[in-house]
């Protein structure tokens, strides 16, 4: 029996393994699931580093947000060792400055005084209304406490000084899916539409009354959008 091929789920910012733990357990029985901890480096390019060091030679990556500029810097070093790549509510473009400018007034604030995670404030900013007062909202809060105010500052700075990715979509060959919550607020629709524009069969999936986190918001849509993309266009191409 062929051994299930390796598929690593990559979080968001603030975001720890809670964020991808259903399609995980759900997706086991066709991929061998790892969630990656992107807690630890500063730079994108260490955060690809870490995560590539320990998997097999070919993997499968699903990234969300942050997640996917990470996507983007393995699929840039070293292309030959990802098999297919989801890239969910993230973007291939800089900040812009106004957006550069709010991240570094963040990491100002907490160097300042105590972090404060993800507040009741910008709740709303992150998921869909119908969610902000429920188990959602609760989770997402406790995820932001989990990784932490020195995590929190290690990813910020490495966002701010990511590499702008949109140069290498054309390049993109392996299987993809991208997809983006139709109310997302931080990677808009259209970011995700420039991006399934530029890589050739491209799948394209929109979650709708969905924020910027499908995988908590839709858990149970995402984990079957992902099944069918494994299924249909992944996994065929490993036999």
């Amino acid at each position: 029996m062929e051994s299930r091929l390796t598929t690593v789920f990559v979080p968001g910012l603030l975001c720890d393994d809670k964020i991808w733990a259903h399609q995980a357990q759900e997706l086991g029985d066709i991929v061998a699931p790892v969630i990656a901890d992107l807690t630890k480096d500063n730079s994108i390019a260490g955060m690809a580093d870490r995560l590539a060091a320990g998997m097999p030679e070919t993997f499968v990556i699903i990234a969300l947000s942050m997640g996917g500029y990470v996507a983007f810097e393995l699929l840039r070093t070293m292309p030959r060792r990802i098999a297919a790549v989801a890239l969910i509510d993230t973007s291939a473009s800089p900040d812009t400055s106004k957006k550069a400018a709010e991240r570094r007034a963040g990491i100002a604030s907490l160097n300042s005084g105590r972090f404060s995670g993800v507040t009741n404030r910008l709740l709303p900013r992150l998921i869909h209304n119908r969610h902000v007062d429920g188990p959602v909202g609760v989770e997402v809060k406790a995820m932001a406490q989990r990784v932490g105010g020195e995590a929190y500052i290690r990813q910020q700075s490495a966002i701010l000084e990511r590499s702008d990715f949109r140069s290498l979509l054309p390049e993109i060959c392996v299987p993809t899916l991208v997809a983006v919550g139709a109310q997302d607020l931080v990677t808009p629709p259209k970011e995700a539409q420039k991006i399934h524009a530029s890589i050739a069969q491209a799948r394209f999936h929109v979650f709708e009354d969905c924020g910027h986190l499908p995988p908590l918001e839709a858990a149970t849509e995402t984990t079957s959008v992902l099944r069918a993309w494994l299924t249909d266009d992944v996994l065929p191409s490993k036999r």
